[in-house]
């Protein structure tokens, strides 16, 4: 999963076709628990791009999307929200997957 660089090339992705952010850190025991699935999802979702944003280097721009729990996803359709899935909670592939595939 691509990891994101830039607040500028998080407002360029997020107004891309279809994209979905993971916000995690490298601290976090919950996100380690998903990464073994991510290229999973990553493959039964080619019409999304994942990027990863790591909530350390990008604090300010988690408190801008009140991401105040990890790991968390924010998809986007064309510069619209289209769906978060936000908490601190353990997320599981299925959950996962049922959050993409509702939005």
């Amino acid at each position: 999963m691509e990891k994101l660089q830039s607040v500028e090339q998080f407002e360029t992705l997020k107004n891309e076709e279809r994209t979905i952010f993971m916000f995690s850190a490298d601290w976090c025991g919950d996100c380690k628990f998903i990464e073994p699935f991510l290229p999973r999802l990553e493959a039964d979702y080619p019409e999304y791009t994942f990027i990863e944003v790591d909530r350390d280097q990008f604090i300010d721009l988690c408190g801008d999307l009140n991401i105040f729990g990890i790991p968390s996803f924010i998809a986007y359709h064309s510069g619209e929200e289209a769906g978060r899935f936000v908490s601190k909670d353990r997320k599981t592939l299925e959950e996962i997957e049922e959050f993409i595939n509702g939005l």
